[in-house]
């Protein structure tokens, strides 16, 4: 018999590796012949200044939001609900009202939004943790660590600290869901004081893009050209090395990397991409470059980069190091250290056993660990152990 799961998601104004989360295990449920069903809310309307405000109130708890979340409950009648994102329009108020027809809550902890206002751990091009044990984050609001906007963080830490006082994190979400181990010990290592049974882990996961044995000899880059995502790193590993890199993606570093690619003939900058066309590169590249320097949650782009066995090259850093065994799967270097990083490109070019090795277990991590059949498995597995416990 199928369960009845209703998703819950508020989506972001610029579209996220979160969105697509929710979209690709919403589209895995149904497939696998569960009954689903979703509530969205979108921040399209916080645009001007009065609305930042108006929204900034509601995200402590909005009585338009539960509304339509009983509205939904009472129609479709779930054996549970799963949230993704519920800031900052749906706001805590969807817990309660959960909670107030005893239907099991599960949310998965995508980032680290209630315990750092700007959920990175990053702070002014280094990591920074000095909210994580702090009931109320006095620094977040210091530094306007939101947005940029010491107001909308005010409002954010507030809301975090008031739903710590009130209880809601320890007692109004019946499970969450962590990506990885990394992520599981900050959030159990912080002020949410949550206990180790109220947290599981289950990674994402991707669609089989193909094992492709034939690689060229280019690396590759795919995300956004940002600080936090070390492409200072990036282009300082490559600009003195004869080595191909190949980069796909837009930021606010687009101008530095379009300057490297016209300075460097190694360097190729490709622009925004499809999924379709990245998939393509990965396929053929000689391994995925990793270089961001903040926690990182679960990289859609290194389980791709396994499905088609390609080995991943990233930083000893967050989620990633958790992922990429080195010289199991990829290779893992200092975070940060561009000379390092360049050791490890010419490691992968120099010792053809060795590549040969990691772009075969890349493929079996994958299959072992990142395809939709053992997701699937993971995921109503915690979801029926909720719903027992509840009973």
């Amino acid at each position: 018999m199928s369960l009845k799961i209703l998703l819950i998601h508020n989506q972001y104004q610029h579209r996220g590796g979160e969105d697509t989360v929710f979209e690709s295990e919403q589209k895995l449920l149904a497939k696998m012949g569960e009954t689903v069903d979703t509530l969205l809310f979108n921040n399209d309307n916080i645009d001007s200044t009065i609305n930042k405000i108006k929204f900034g109130l509601y995200s402590f708890y909005n009585p338009s939001s539960s509304s339509l979340l009983e509205e939904k409950i009472n129609s479709f009648n779930p054996d549970i609900v799963h949230i993704h994102n519920f800031f900052p329009i749906a706001s805590p108020s969807i817990f309660y009202v959960a909670n107030k027809k005893n239907i099991p809550v599960v949310m998965t902890l995508h980032n680290y939004r209630l315990i750092c206002p700007n959920a990175m751990f990053f702070r002014e091009g280094r990591v920074c943790e000095n909210c994580i044990s702090k009931s109320f984050s006095l620094d977040g609001v210091m530094y306007g660590c939101y947005r940029d906007s010491k107001l909308q963080t005010l409002f954010l830490a507030t809301m975090t600290w008031l739903h710590k006082k009130n209880g809601t994190w320890k007692n109004r979400i019946d499970k969450y869901i962590a990506l990885t181990d990394f992520a599981k010990n900050k959030f159990l290592n912080s002020s949410l004081n949550l206990n180790d049974f109220k947290i599981e882990i289950k990674p994402n996961f991707v669609v089989d893009y193909g094992f492709e044995l034939e690689k060229e000899e280019y690396c590759l880059f795919v995300g956004r050209l940002s600080k936090e995502k070390g492409i200072d790193i990036l282009l300082n590993a490559f600009q003195n090395s004869s080595r191909k890199l190949q980069i796909i993606g837009s930021g606010p570093m687009l101008e530095t990397v379009e300057e490297y690619s016209k300075k460097y003939d190694n360097i190729e900058y490709l622009g925004f991409q499809s999924i379709d066309f990245i998939i393509g590169k990965l396929k053929k590249a000689k391994a995925l470059i990793f270089t961001s320097i903040w926690f990182e949650g679960m990289p859609m782009t290194i389980l791709e980069s396994f499905s088609t066995g390609t080995p991943v090259i990233c930083g000893d850093i967050g989620g990633p190091a958790e992922i990429v065994a080195n010289e199991i799967n990829g290779l893992v270097y200092k975070a940060g250290d561009s000379l390092k990083l360049q050791e490890k490109i010419e490691k992968l070019y120099t010792q053809p056993e060795l590549y040969t090795t990691l772009s075969q277990n890349a493929r079996m991590e994958f299959e072992e660990k990142y395809s939709e059949e053992k997701n699937y498995i993971q995921l109503v597995n915690i979801y029926k152990k909720v719903i027992d416990e509840k009973k």
